[in-house]
Formats: C-alpha cells, sequence, structure tokens
C-alpha cells in the first residue's frame, strides 16, 4: 500500500510517499515552515503549508499514485476550529506569554502527578496556549465551535471531521492522565468540556477527502485519511513490534525525543523535563526531551565535518560545551551554556565535534532520567551522525542502532493505515561504528557531566 503522508515538523513541512508494508519513501517534497508575525500573535502559515500539500499531493499522485493519507504533526498544536474555519489562528509555540497570564495558568493547570506534564515555556503546554487564547480573545474563543489537535487540524482540511488523537493529547499538554487515560481536570478549570473534539486512536479512520480536496489534487477515486500521530510517537511506531521492552527509542528532529519503553513512570522529574507520552496503542511512556536539533544548528550553522584530526583535539584537550545552549528546557533547563578548554578558539570541524559530543551526552543525560534500558534505536536526522552515535553507545554502555531513512516521522505516520499492529519480521537499521574516539573519551565524559551538574 502506498500512503501520502502530511508530516508538519516544526522547522520543515513535507509530503512524502511510502510504501508501507516495505517502510520505505518513495518521494519526498519539502518546504519550510514559517511563522507569520501579522495578526493577533505569531501564528503559523496554515494556508500557505495547505496550499504545498495540494500541490505535492497532485505532483505525487500523478507521479507515482496513493490509496491512503496519513498525517502527523509536532506536539504543543491545536486549532479552536469556527463555524467557516479558524476561529483564531494556530499559535506558535515558542511565543512567550505576559507573566500575568503565565501566573494565572500556573493557579489552575493539574499537578505533574496527575499529568505526568512538565511546566514547559511559553505554549509548549497546550493547555497554556488555550487559557492564552480565552484570556486575551474571549469572544473568539467562545464562538469556537470545537478544539482539534495539530494533526487532525490537517485532517480536518481534507475531510472536513474533527477529531484529538490520544498521542497528541498525552503530549504535554496538561490536559491528559497518561495513566488513566481520560482528560485532565484542566478541561473543567478552562470550561472546555463541550468544545473538545472526539477522542480518536491515531489508525482509526477520520473520513474521505471532501469532493472539493479530491478536485483540486486530482485524485480519480475517493481516498481515506487516517486520524493521524503526534510525531516523536510516529516515530516510536514502527520499532514497537520489532523489540521486546525494555528499549529506547531517540527521536531526532528540532526536538530529541526519548521514549524508554519500558522505563519508569514513578521517577520522574518534573524540573528536568520528564514526562510520560502517549504512544499510538494507547499507553504511557516515559519519555525525556531536550531541543537537540535546534542546539546543533545554533551550534555549528551547518558548517563543519568530523574530521579525525578533531576529534582527537576536542576529545584529548577536554574541549567542552556545556549546557544548556537553548535555556529553560532539557535535562539541565536552568545551567548557562558555557565552551570549555577552548582558550585558542575552535575551527568549524571542532565545533562540529564537540556540538555532536555535547547531543549524544545530552541524549545520556535523558536516557538516565527515565531510568531507560536495552538498546537505544536513534532515528531522523541524528542518525545519519556517525560520531553522535558511537559517542552516545560508548558513553551509556549499549547498543545503538540508527535508523537512517529520511524521517522516520512519515514511515511511522504511514503503517497507521495498516490498521493497530505495529509487528514485523524484520529490523531495521545498523549498529553503530566504533573507530573513531580516542580512549580519553570516558574521561570526557566525566568531566562533561560535572559541568553540567555544577551549573
Amino acid at each position: 500500500m502506498k500512503v501520502a503522508v502530511l508530516d508538519v515538523g516544526k522547522t520543515n513541512v513535507k509530503a512524502v510517499i511510502v510504501d508501507a508494508e516495505e517502510r520505505r519513501e518513495i518521494a519526498v517534497r519539502a518546504r519550510p515552515n514559517r511563522v507569520l508575525t501579522d495578526g493577533p500573535y505569531p501564528h503559523f502559515d496554515v494556508d500557505g503549508i495547505f496550499t504545498f500539500f495540494v500541490q505535492s499531493l497532485k505532483e505525487l499522485n500523478a507521479e507515482f499514485g496513493f490509496d491512503a493519507i496519513s498525517i502527523t504533526a509536532h506536539g504543543a498544536g491545536g486549532a479552536l476550529l469556527g463555524a467557516d474555519g479558524l476561529a483564531l489562528p494556530v499559535l506558535d509555540y515558542e511565543f512567550r506569554y505576559p507573566a500575568e497570564i503565565e501566573a494565572a495558568y500556573d493557579e489552575i493547570r493539574p499537578g505533574f502527578s496527575e499529568t505526568f506534564s512538565p511546566r514547559l515555556p511559553g505554549g509548549l503546554n497546550l493547555g497554556a496556549q488555550l487559557h492564552y487564547q480565552k484570556t486575551l480573545f474571549p469572544e473568539a474563543f467562545e464562538n469556537a465551535q470545537s478544539i482539534v489537535t495539530y494533526p487532525q487540524y490537517w485532517g480536518w482540511r481534507l475531510t472536513g471531521v474533527a477529531a484529538a488523537d490520544v498521542t497528541s493529547l498525552g503530549c504535554h499538554t496538561d490536559l491528559w492522565r497518561p495513566r488513566q487515560g481520560s482528560f485532565s481536570s484542566l478541561i473543567e478549570s478552562l470550561g472546555i468540556a463541550g468544545k473538545l473534539a472526539p477522542v480518536r486512536k491515531p489508525s482509526d479512520l477520520l473520513g474521505n477527502v471532501t469532493e472539493e480536496v479530491s478536485a483540486a489534487i486530482g485524485l480519480a477515486r475517493s481516498v481515506p485519511v487516517y486520524c493521524g500521530i503526534h510525531d516523536s510517537n510516529a516515530s516510536l511506531l514502527p520499532h514497537l513490534g520489532q523489540y521486546d521492552a525494555p528499549f529506547a527509542v531517540v527521536s531526532t528532529g528540532t526536538w530529541v525525543v526519548i521514549f524508554a519503553v519500558g522505563g519508569d513512570l514513578d521517577h520522574l522529574d518534573a524540573s528536568r523535563d520528564t514526562l510520560a507520552n502517549v504512544d499510538a496503542l494507547g499507553r504511557a511512556v516515559p519519555s525525556a526531551r531536550f531541543m537537540g536539533g535546534r542546539e546543533f544548528e545554533m551550534l555549528t550553522r551547518g558548517q563543519g565535518t568530523a574530521t579525525p584530526e578533531a576529534i582527537d583535539r576536542v576529545v584529548e584537550q577536554g574541549i567542552l560545551l556545556t549546557p544548556s545552549v537553548v535555556p529553560g528546557c532539557g535535562p539541565y533547563p536552568d545551567a548557562k551554556h558555557r565552551i570549555v578548554n577552548a582558550a585558542n578558539g575552535l575551527n568549524p570541524d571542532e565545533v562540529c565535534v564537540a556540538a555532536s559530543l555535547y547531543s549524544a551526552l545530552m541524549t545520556k543525560a535523558c536516557l538516565d532520567l527515565t531510568r531507560a534500558a536495552g538498546p537505544v534505536i536513534v532515528e531522523g536526522p541524528f542518525a545519519r551522525n556517525s560520531l553522535y552515535t558511537e559517542a552516545l553507545s560508548k558513553a551509556t554502555g549499549r547498543q545503538v542502532v540508527s535508523v537512517t531513512s529520511s524521517t522516520g516521522t512519515s514511515v511511522g505516520a504511514a503503517l497507521l493505515a495498516l490498521g493497530p499492529s505495529t509487528s514485523s519480521s524484520s529490523r531495521q537499521g545498523h549498529a553503530a561504528s566504533f573507530h573513531r574516539l580516542p580512549a580519553e573519551f570516558q574521561q570526557y565524559c566525566a568531566e562533561w557531566t560535572f559541568y553540567a551538574e555544577a551549573r
């Protein structure tokens, strides 16, 4: 079965054709995800994205064809639907609210023991977005007929059917009880029980593409659309039927999200960006995260190569990049980023090496916080960084498997069209290689941890 996947990441937006049975991407169209600054607050260019999707699906259908559409999107997103479209623009979660609004939200949000959702900056808690919109735009909020989570907003654009899915609700929204699989007390505090769209499983059939959209794409027949899934959970889905617990999946992109399947919910630390996510089967999964892709880009600016000379100098001289490059999140949210032992400066290759090692050791800290055990599967851009995967394997003492498809989220989303089963007879990926890091790397890890924990 060929599935067209609409993949809405925070940094980039993609339309992908996936062979779902073979778990293989056939074709990809991509564009940057822009944030618009007109209107009442920074918001996503949803009309521009949808125009891109329709044109891409038209081209992909003409060349390859597809049998179904599935959707995956970043977390911390939702939409307020009115009678004729959006009641308010789709808010950018990085926008920061006035202090008095944040304080008022803190008064009503549930505790971590209820939601396993830490308090995050700006609108990274979807509940905080809804509170902000209700507080400053009460009339528009009141006129909203339905609240949908972000993957399902795109499903609504395709089918006209409003829904929410469990993985998006379970993604640090403050709106969900992961252990119980039910809404949190925040629903009543915000007074939105009557506005929430029906909750569906990601693999549920949402509906068929409307006649208008079908005509724009050039579809010769009705095409089903599946409900959709939070992007990091899409990355987790292909591995659920391939490994026995315990194991961990590291989903990399703008965010690096760690899923500790078989890990420990009871020892999660709300102050260090750990949380429970909800997988495609509705189960709570201990998780941790940091903004690793964004940090790597900020540090390297897309330059540099991990040459043997650069690796040797960085490790042997103990050149460290300490947390947190993006402050306020991750396992060291309050730590002030520094560059240690680099008085003579760093060339681009050395920055690339130090950034790769920083990312690996931040990932190890997240694995430790979730009490993860067993093999570690890395997917997304960092899976193609062989220095990162080798460093992660040596730092943790565990097998690290790289899955190097262009985007694991798209394959995971495509599997929704095959139904809730995730079983597979074969495993993808290859083990990390061991030939680049010098013997001093273990001492390097110890020094990095000392500086990280010293804040």
